[in-house]
């Protein structure tokens, strides 16, 4: 979309970078709270934002605890972190991201799932042709979605397409990926289930016996994250986002005790932008690690 624009600090694969989100004037939003989770409410178009482009493996994400919310590269006891090449994927197999305005309660258990929200926005994986970038802002169709269990903890990951993609027209719910795209759903299982291998992890568990639901069933879960969303930025109850390490401040939420002007002091801290050339990326992890293909459990 190009009522958004990027404002990137620093390099690649540092520390310091982040990609921060500027509407059309100019002005720096949240991708968290500001980007409006419809494009289109009445035919179900939703915003994406993208965090990390397909085949990259560093583990890009929107930042909860910074005012703004920048995108930034996760860290793990200090260092930068990078998803692994699990054989035969590399990187992320799709553009990853995230579904604006949405939020995985901690404090709520799904009762199918039977665990807590993530205290994560509702992630996504577009399965597009066209390779995104960070920070940009896909308008998607939602097709349906795992329920990937990381750690005790719900971890929705919604299956999107951009609306400008030549296949849109002709994937309407979860059982026309398979049709028209033989193998990614599989695939799709596989990479989430292993990919925490390689770092000493064990493999991840699905819930519904790692069947992806339909889009009814997508569509809900996103409808109940917007609201769990709504109370977050509302304040409701008092001290949820202080208690969660969440930063609600934004600049387009109007009925927000967290939304700041232009003139506040926090807005003026956001740095210029200064992007740099991106730091070289350590050779290892270009590393192929070949694991069963199998779950454990079979």
């Amino acid at each position: 979309m190009s009522e958004y624009k990027t404002r990137i600090i620093g390099a690649p694969y540092s520390k310091e970078f982040r990609t921060y989100i500027e509407n059309s004037a100019g002005k720096v939003v949240s991708p968290f709270h500001d980007i409006p989770l419809f494009a289109d409410k009445e035919k179900n178009i939703f915003n994406m934002v993208v965090e990390i482009p397909r085949w990259t493996n560093a583990k890009l994400e929107i930042n909860k605890d910074e005012p703004f919310n920048p995108i930034k590269q996760d860290e793990k006891k200090g260092k930068l972190r990078f998803v692994r090449n699990c054989f035969p994927h590399h990187g992320y197999i799709w553009n990853y991201g995230a579904l604006p305005q949405t939020w995985e309660d901690p404090s709520s258990i799904h009762p199918e799932t039977k665990a807590a929200g993530d205290n994560d926005p509702l992630d996504a994986v577009e399965i597009g042709e066209h390779v995104g970038h960070t920070g940009q802002i896909k308008q998607v169709k939602v097709l349906g979605t795992f329920a990937l269990l990381d750690e005790g903890e719900t971890d929705w990951k919604l299956v999107v397409i951009d609306v400008n993609d030549p296949l849109a027209p002709k994937l309407n719910d979860i059982e026309d990926v398979e049709k028209h795209l033989p193998g990614l759903l599989r695939a799709t299982n596989e990479w989430f289930r292993i990919y925490k291998i390689p770092d000493g992890k064990p493999e991840n568990n699905f819930a519904f016996s790692g069947e992806a639901k339909n889009k009814a069933y997508a569509l809900e879960v996103i409808h109940e994250t917007h609201e769990a969303w709504k109370k977050l930025v509302s304040n409701n109850p008092a001290g949820v986002g202080e208690k969660y390490k969440i930063s609600c401040v934004n600049t387009e939420v109007s009925n927000s005790p967290f939304k700041v002007s232009t003139d506040d002091s926090v807005y003026k801290s956001v740095p210029a932008d200064s992007r740099k050339p991106a730091n070289p990326i350590d050779p290892s992890i270009d590393k192929w690690f070949y694991l069963s293909g199998q779950p454990s459990n079979l």
